[in-house]
């Protein structure tokens, strides 16, 4: 599949309206329209870049979501279904079962909020001050156990 850099970054676009949970989702002839093709090539170049339909990719973004609101503790499961566009608790639990491995319920009480944070973020909270000091000096490397190296010209006679 050849796509223009013009076609690649209105998918995107249209990827990115899929996944913003705020509003209602746009229905598939919207977004081929904003791509500027059929509704059917749509799902099959969407496909084709990001691996799932359009409506797999949305399943997985409200899921995303959802995993993100029941790990707060702050919501119950039947609020969490609704804020992420789901109207029947039973459906939101099956399919949430199968996706993840448990119900919602189970994943609410087993999980850590902060296991759902980028592992960059995590990792920056176990570095210490020095990393970030060298990194802002410009003498990464050069520390008491590991000097800086000279440098040494060759001269040539």
């Amino acid at each position: 599949m050849l796509l223009s850099h013009v076609g690649f970054r209105r998918l995107c676009q249209a990827r990115d309206m899929l996944e913003d949970g705020d509003r209602p989702p746009p229905t598939i002839d919207t977004l081929a329209r904003m791509v500027g093709i059929s509704p059917a090539h749509f799902i099959r170049q969407f496909a084709a870049l990001f691996g799932v339909t359009p409506h797999q990719y949305r399943l997985r973004a409200r899921l995303d979501r959802a995993k993100r609101l029941l790990a707060t503790g702050e919501r119950s499961v039947t609020a969490v279904c609704m804020d992420v566009g789901f109207s029947s608790l039973g459906s939101f639990s099956s399919l949430f079962a199968r996706r993840v491995g448990e119900s919602p319920s189970d994943f609410q009480r087993r999980i850590d909020p902060q296991s759902l944070s980028p592992g960059c973020l995590s990792l920056m909270g176990t570095m210490d001050e020095r990393n970030f000091r060298e990194a802002g000096s410009g003498t990464i490397g050069e520390t008491p156990e590991h000097p800086k190296r000279q440098e040494t010209a060759c001269a040539s006679s």
